[in-house]
């Protein structure tokens, strides 16, 4: 029961952001292959989000399994010595399950996975435009990189009819209080993904 609510709660929110990066298209350019998200984090995952991940992680192929454990203990690791030197700094690094430039979980991965790429409206209102961008990525194509806004003129010069919109999917809006009690599901505790480990 409360993993079928969790699977109606992603159907949900699947088809919501599906419908945000459409909409959006002209300035997204994640496509399969594309893991700068997943290179540099510390991607944050509540308990049921990582128990659900879990899943997807036992039907994995013997050898996936191995190297994605192999990837743990040297991030375990690594964290440890992260820790050792800069105790008040978030530890960031390449998602375990990134195997060959591709997620090895796909159809399991986070929310924070899902959702990453799109400008986002954090809980102070204030737009977030994703680091990609600066990258050369999504939103590159309207981004002021001094400045770091979006640029009005160069959106004009493009001449597309769907303006950049920034969208109410931050992590901690998609795993809230309110969408627990629409979906009658609980999150639980939220760590970084490395920390449940």
């Amino acid at each position: 029961m409360i993993l079928d609510n969790y699977i109606l709660y992603l159907a949900f929110v699947t088809t919501k952001l599906e419908k945000f990066f459409e909409n959006q298209s002209p300035y997204i350019r994640c496509k399969k292959g594309c893991s700068k998200c997943c290179e540099d984090g510390c991607y944050p995952f509540s308990k049921a989000e990582f128990d659900f991940l879990i899943i997807g992680f036992l039907k994995l192929p013997a050898e996936i399994q191995k190297k994605v454990k192999a990837n743990i203990y040297k991030l375990k690791a690594e964290q440890t010595e992260h820790k050792n030197k800069f105790p008040d700094k978030d530890f960031m690094h390449k998602c375990p399950f990134l195997i060959d430039n591709e997620c090895c979980v796909y159809d399991y991965r986070g929310i924070i996975c899902r959702s990453f790429g799109l400008i986002s409206i954090n809980d102070k209102g204030a737009s977030k435009i994703p680091f990609c961008a600066f990258e050369g990525l999504n939103y590159a194509n309207v981004l002021e990189p001094e400045t770091k806004i979006i640029s009005l003129e160069k959106y004009k010069k493009l001449n597309i009819d769907k303006e950049p919109l920034a969208f109410n999917v931050s992590y901690d809006f998609l795993t809230s209080k309110d969408m627990e009690q629409q979906f009658n599901i609980t999150f639980g505790e939220k760590r970084a993904l490395i920390d449940w480990f």
